[in-house]
């Protein structure tokens, strides 16, 4: 299919979907006039990217472990490693945030709230 028909089934973009060539996240095939064909695969792999970057994946992690799990024999279970990995980030920003707030909180109504902390 041409890339109109991929960008009207995918829902993204024209120039999404060049970004996503660009970066190797999909292959495009040259018909002899020019235009690029993609093959029927292509509709459900950018499904899933657009699944992975909801998800909280960046482009090059999808990059580096997307294909390799749609053919793993055990996908389930490696994708259950990223997402236990990936809940580990969240968390760890999660604290990060939770004492961002509760130092802006302690700052919040003082006289000068941006004076240095001794720490």
């Amino acid at each position: 299919m041409r890339i109109g028909e991929l960008s009207e089934r995918s829902g993204l973009s024209r120039d999404a979907i060049r970004f996503y060539e660009t970066l190797g996240l999909l292959e495009s095939h040259r018909s002899p006039n020019g235009y690029r064909e993609f093959g029927a695969e292509a509709e459900p792999w950018l499904a899933y990217v657009r699944t992975a970057q909801r998800l909280g994946f960046t482009l090059a992690e999808i990059a580096e472990h997307g294909a390799a799990l749609q053919e793993a024999p055990d996908s389930a279970a490696a994708l259950s490693a990223l997402f236990a990995e990936k809940i580990a980030v969240v968390d760890a920003k999660m604290a990060e945030l939770a004492a961002l707030r509760e130092e802006l909180a302690e700052r919040a109504g003082t006289g000068c709230p941006l004076t240095p902390d001794p720490r």
